[in-house]
């Protein structure tokens, strides 16, 4: 059966840190930087662990800023 990994791209200078898309990731794979800010002074979300993503797209479809796109590949 093939297996569907996903990858995360957050547009880190839009990004406010409003901390939905780490809210709704079902496999956390999403966390805000703690210790650092964007040039808008926002701690902005990054993909913590990115070989955890399965493609869901939920962190995209919650952003308000339309800061992430999330792309799958379907290994065999």
């Amino acid at each position: 059966m093939a297996k569907v990994i996903g990858t995360v791209e957050i547009n880190s200078a839009k990004c406010k840190g409003c901390n939905l898309c780490v809210v709704a990731c079902p496999t956390e794979v999403l966390a805000l930087r703690p210790k650092e800010v964007n040039d808008r002074g926002y701690h902005f979300a990054y993909a913590a662990k990115p070989d955890q993503c399965i493609g869901c797209a939920s962190c995209a479809l919650v952003c308000p800023d339309a800061c992430i796109e999330v792309y799958r590949a379907v290994v065999k």
